[in-house]
């Protein structure tokens, strides 16, 4: 079988983007290799062993298209409201909780958040299939 091991998003500043995923959901450097036109930074945390790979393109100045091609990242975490709450207090402006519940019953609750490039976030209260 296979198993995933990473994903990659492009960002324009390594710092910034590093202090994001650092604060909002704990992640830190597990790897930074130093190439002649570009960078990867390989972050991930305790939690499991996929990795979040960002892709920093040295001399790019303006920001990605992100086109319509790119969904989003998700994280689940034990306490949605205390995150919302953090993610409000540090300043990165989450959008409302949703509570998804197409057939009366919830299947999911939820909040998106941006990170400093525009990537779409998920935020998910840890439960059913995501526990």
């Amino acid at each position: 079988m296979a198993k995933a091991i990473h994903s990659m998003i492009r960002v324009l500043n390594e710092e910034r983007s590093v202090k994001f995923y650092e604060d909002a959901f704990g992640l830190s450097s597990a790897e930074r290799l130093d190439f002649e036109k570009f960078t990867l930074v390989y972050l991930s945390n305790a939690e499991n062993s996929f990795e979040l790979e960002l892709t920093i393109n040295k001399g790019r100045t303006e920001a990605y298209d992100l086109g319509d091609g790119y969904g989003h990242l998700a994280f689940c975490v034990d306490d949605l409201a205390a995150e919302h709450k953090r993610f409000e207090d540090a300043g990165y402006a989450p959008r409302k909780i949703v509570d998804f519940a197409p057939g009366g019953e919830t299947l999911a609750r939820f909040f998106f958040v941006q990170d400093p490039d525009g990537y779409e976030i998920e935020v998910m209260q840890k439960a059913g299939r995501y526990h």
